[in-house]
């Protein structure tokens, strides 16, 4: 099944180093059954990272019995939607790569407000 991005094109991976998304293979695809919703293809910063681990969710220590190392400044990963939203809302929110995004995430944010967080528009 051919998965769509925010821009109603095919969904692009969003990384591969570090291995990213809810089923692991680099997309920030959804099945259905991804409870968090980690659609949300984002190029983590500091600021956000912090904000995270603020809310519960420290993305940077690594957890090796996961095989997750920990992310840093610059990274992409699969981001729940709720959670970019939340930051956003809160003024944290990191860039989005919206081909690597997908559609689903149209369900907790705007595409304007995606858009304006977009990797290269500012």
């Amino acid at each position: 099944m051919q998965q769509i991005n925010v821009l109603g094109t095919e969904l692009q991976p969003c990384s591969y180093d570090p291995m990213t998304g809810y089923y692991r293979t680099g997309c920030c695809e959804q099945r259905g059954d991804d409870p968090g919703m980690h659609v949300v293809c984002c190029r983590v910063t500091d600021d956000f990272l912090d904000f995270s681990a603020s809310q519960g969710n420290d993305l940077t220590t690594p957890m090796p019995q996961y095989g997750f190392a920990g992310l840093t400044d610059g990274d992409q990963w699969c981001v729940c939607a709720p959670r970019w939203a939340e930051a956003l809302e809160a003024g944290h929110a990191c860039p989005v790569v919206l081909e690597a995004t997908h559609v689903s995430a149209l369900e907790y944010v705007d595409l304007d407000d995606l858009r304006a967080h977009a990797v290269g528009a500012n």
